[in-house]
């Protein structure tokens, strides 16, 4: 069944096709959404969201644990209750579906449920049904990269890891990133044990390798085993429910409950269809101009994690390019192009690590760099919160006295490395930042320490 050709059709739900299709049809265009999923997206119901409740319960744990003797009357042992999480979990997730479904249709959005596919240059099926459309924006997101061994349907991905009522006495993470490092984290404060598998010789690639080592000695004294350099080989069930995953020239792993899949994620665009409609596309994603339109399809823009356009894989770059979308598309010759300015990056560790800008390699390989670093854990807001571990790294270019880089392990991580991702941006210097004045006492007053 063919239907009327609308002015927009987006593909995925998330923050970056929610907000392009509710801005294009406020607009007075004719729009249409499509996911194969629930409506809402991955940062919403199965990533950013639900990720931050967990951690919020790790955190809260460590602080009563790290607080016994000290500021509280020592007392059993405290651990998550996983079943009344899930539970708290499901009461900012569950909601979302149908509230975001609704505000669609309220708006004049066309909704449809299913795997989109397209059937032309600027056609897509789904179901049994062919809409045609002036534009096609494709916001499908990304899913687990593949882990090609034998055994590998064992793999629990993250989505159905936040859906788990029940965790066994012993959960394995493959890989080192984001997904392994802050479930482990809650995971362990359940009391259950816990292992992170990495094929390289550390955790968070993505982060300063001085904070990470700090990071990674803190988490081993709460319970989480390491294993880098480790190759998987396979997994095999065992015939009590467990697992025993096995290695290329290391030791096997046994009587594991679960096995969650943390080793990254790719564009999800395999199913799209996209050489019928002549999408140019990698392994990267979708190829996209600095308008985020398709250079060989004129009709499709793409946006968020499944484009190519070289921004962090983060919910704050799919916003910046959904606006750049809704521009583009609104004011047709504008040629408008994302300014994602420098994106800060944070692992919601217990502590939280984060970072914005070059790293200490990127930065002193093309400028005359000062390093300014320290081990902050001595330091009074940190010692206030019973706090263990924290540090800081600053990379500042001698000449211009700008900051390159900022990279931030400890309590208030998260928050303070907003304060340098905005002076990034805005070309303060290193002295302007330091002749701010923060309120005092706060993680944020430390900043004038730091530069």
């Amino acid at each position: 069944m063919k239907q009327h050709q609308f002015d927009l059709i987006v593909l995925g739900s998330g923050p970056a096709g929610s907000t392009v299709a509710m801005k294009i049809v406020e607009a007075g265009k004719s729009v249409a959404m499509i996911d194969s999923r629930e409506f809402g997206g991955t940062c919403a119901l199965r990533g950013c969201n639900p990720k931050k409740v967990y951690a919020n319960a790790g955190a809260i744990i460590d602080l009563a644990r790290r607080s016994e003797g000290k500021l509280i009357i020592r007392s059993v042992k405290m651990k998550i209750d996983w079943r009344q999480l899930l539970e708290f979990k499901k009461e900012f997730t569950e909601p979302v579906v149908n509230k975001k479904e609704k505000s669609f249709q309220d708006s004049g959005i066309e909704t449809f449920h299913g795997a989109a596919k397209f059937v032309g240059q600027n056609q897509i099926s789904v179901g049994n049904t062919v809409l045609p459309a002036n534009h096609i924006l494709v916001t499908t997101g990304a899913t687990p990269t593949k882990i090609d061994i034998p055994g590998s349907e064992h793999i629990t991905t993250s989505d159905d890891f936040l859906e788990i009522a029940e965790l066994p006495e012993h959960v394995v993470f493959i890989g080192g990133g984001y997904i392994s490092m802050e479930f482990a984290h809650v995971v362990a404060r359940c009391g259950t044990k816990v292992t992170v598998i990495e094929r390289e010789n550390r955790a968070l690639s993505g982060f300063d390798p001085d904070l990470v080592k700090q990071l990674v000695n803190y988490s081993k004294r709460n319970g989480i085993q390491f294993r880098f350099n480790a190759a998987l080989a396979g997994i095999d069930a065992d015939g009590d429910g467990t697992y025993r995953l096995s290695f290329n020239g290391a030791p096997s792993i046994d009587n594991v409950g679960l096995i969650v899949h943390g080793a990254g994620r790719m564009p999800n665009i395999g199913d799209l269809g996209l050489q019928t409609a002549n999408v140019a596309h990698d392994r990267n994603g979708i190829a996209v101009d600095k308008t985020l339109k398709s250079p060989t399809n004129d009709h499709v823009y793409a946006a968020g994690d499944c484009a190519a356009s070289g921004a962090p894989r983060l919910t704050p770059c799919a916003n910046e390019e959904a606006r750049i979308v809704v521009k583009n598309f609104l004011t047709p010759g504008s040629e408008s192009h994302a300014d994602y300015g420098a994106v800060p990056k944070v692992a919601f560790t217990t502590p939280a690590i984060a970072a914005v800008g070059l790293s200490e390699k990127e930065a002193t390989r093309s400028s005359d760099v000062d390093v300014r670093a320290d081990d902050t854990s001595s330091w009074g807001s940190v010692r206030k919160t019973g706090d263990a571990v924290a540090g800081y790294k600053l990379l500042i270019d001698k000449k211009t006295d700008q900051i390159l880089g900022a990279h931030l392990l400890g309590p208030g991580a998260e928050e303070t490395i907003n304060l340098f991702a905005m002076a990034m941006k805005f070309n303060l210097t290193a002295t302007d930042v330091k002749s701010t004045l923060f309120a005092f006492p706060t993680f944020a007053s430390d900043v004038r320490s730091m530069v």
